[in-house]
């Protein structure tokens, strides 16, 4: 329906509006890309849109996908920036926040300038990026960091595992101080690397070389140690941090612990420690590589404590950890070195197009959580702590227009062939779920329409970011 002469370039009509704190009725009016209206009985916009019988919530935020990133000799990741964001838009989130990787030798801004080259002019959600130190240079620390934050580059990432990316205690100290100095975030992998070189070491040795022995290889406690040495380096130089995908009670145990000394810190957690385990690594024919991701699905007792965390705020974040690679590819999972050791098995699992569905069908579906707590886990929370909000993550006045209406009812079985992306499968194949985005708005345009991608390429934009709620 379009009305000329009306005061909205678009209304939002009959829905029910959702927020990490209230729900209500309310028509939404929209004009250039931005809410300025919330109440009833708005008068005609030039673009109607219908979501009677449907949860109108703040389009998705996935704070941690990894696109287009290099992943060693011969390995090619599936998604490039094009295939992730169209993923990510169909399953109703309208920003991602992927990382930019400097590799060694390389400096941020070199690094930024590649990344940028891949995503200008391809993407379907709008993005911001988070910068992965690997080679803390004194320039890189005392001259890149600073400018870069001034320039809305406002997080970065740290790696305590994979060697060419992690680094030693004193360079992760070093990293800290400066990113204090400069006001941006750290996100913290936490995983002791050389306790899982030796344990790699002992199940090639024992001719354990099949996908399940990446899990046994990669411990709950080599997780927890490093993030109790991770925390414990932020305390020395007081630097905020997020620990990033956290699969167990133990190192759940030492985020608490930091918040009780007063520690400023977030938490996250991701679908694939919600609903998989490290039983799934043991399937035939090699299939269990399909689940190889770092830190590794544990048990249902560990599913059940990231569930617990979720409710009970020790996780802020929930995000999907996209790392895609095809499975019946050379360049990918059936890589040849891949398939003589779980060593070589390229590291990462997709997700950025089902990680709203599963936590809305496992945690409001089943009353594990309520709709307010899901918009903040998977929108508000991120704008938050990552220097967006409120431009994104809520629906309020002067809010860009992002919105994901849902139809809380709609039963859907999972297929990868449904899903967008460039991986050639899904972990989540067949999984049912209750309750899927149906139509998408990004910065008031209707991007997803009835399940259905309307938007033409480029649409997203590139965010600049302010300094994180967790500076104060």
């Amino acid at each position: 329906m379009s009305v000329s002469g009306a005061i909205f370039d678009t209304v939002v009509r009959g829905g029910t509006v959702v927020t990490a704190a209230d729900t209500f009725a309310a028509d939404i009016g929209i004009r250039d890309g931005r809410i300025v209206a919330l109440g009833k009985d708005f008068a005609a916009g030039h673009r109607e849109v219908d979501a009677r019988g449907l949860l109108v919530l703040p389009g998705g935020i996935d704070s941690h996908v990894h696109i287009a990133q290099p992943s060693g000799e011969g390995i090619v990741m599936a998604d490039d920036f094009e295939s992730a964001t169209r993923s990510a838009l169909l399953g109703g989130n309208t920003t991602v926040m992927p990382f930019c990787l400097q590799e060694k030798g390389v400096g941020l801004r070199a690094a930024l300038k590649a990344y940028h080259a891949l995503a200008d002019g391809n993407c379907y959600t709008d993005v911001s990026f988070h910068l992965i130190v690997s080679d803390p240079t004194p320039t890189v620390l005392g001259q890149e960091m600073p400018a870069l934050a001034e320039e809305g580059y406002t997080s970065i990432k740290v790696f305590m595992t994979y060697e060419g990316l992690r680094l030693r205690d004193d360079e992760i100290l070093a990293t800290l101080d400066a990113a204090r100095r400069a006001q941006q975030v750290v996100l913290v992998h936490c995983e002791n690397e050389d306790a899982i070189r030796y344990l790699i070491g002992r199940r090639e040795a024992d001719g354990d070389i099949a996908p399940y022995h990446h899990a046994t290889s990669r411990p709950v406690a080599a997780e927890r140690e490093a993030t109790h040495r991770a925390l414990s380096l932020a305390e020395i130089v007081d630097t905020p941090v997020v620990i990033v995908h956290v699969s167990n009670r133990e190192a759940m145990e030492e985020i608490g612990r930091a918040r009780l000394r007063g520690q400023k810190i977030a938490g996250e957690t991701c679908p694939q420690y919600l609903v998989l385990t490290a039983e799934d690594l043991k399937s035939e024919d090699f299939e269990g590589a399909k689940y190889v991701c770092s830190p590794p699905p544990r048990d249902k007792p560990s599913q059940e404590a990231c569930w617990q965390g979720l409710e009970t705020g020790v996780f802020d974040l929930y995000s999907s950890d996209h790392c895609p690679f095809r499975f019946d590819d050379p360049a990918g999972k059936k890589s040849e070195k891949g398939k003589a050791s779980f060593r070589w098995i390229p590291n990462g699992i997709p997700g950025v197009g089902t990680r709203l569905p599963i936590l809305y069908s496992e945690g409001v579906a089943k009353g594990r959580i309520d709709i307010n707590r899901f918009v903040a886990l998977t929108a508000t929370n991120h704008a938050k702590l990552y220097g967006l909000y409120p431009k994104k993550g809520t629906i309020a006045i002067g809010s860009d227009a992002d919105l994901a209406l849902w139809d809380p009812a709609s039963a859907r079985t999972i297929r990868n062939e449904d899903l967008a992306h460039g991986a050639d499968y899904t972990p989540y194949e067949g999984m049912a779920v209750t309750g899927w985005p149906v139509t998408v708005l990004l910065r008031g345009e209707v991007a997803v329409e009835h399940g259905k991608l309307v938007a033409a390429k480029g649409k997203g934009s590139y965010l600049a970011r302010g300094r994180s709620a967790l500076f104060g």
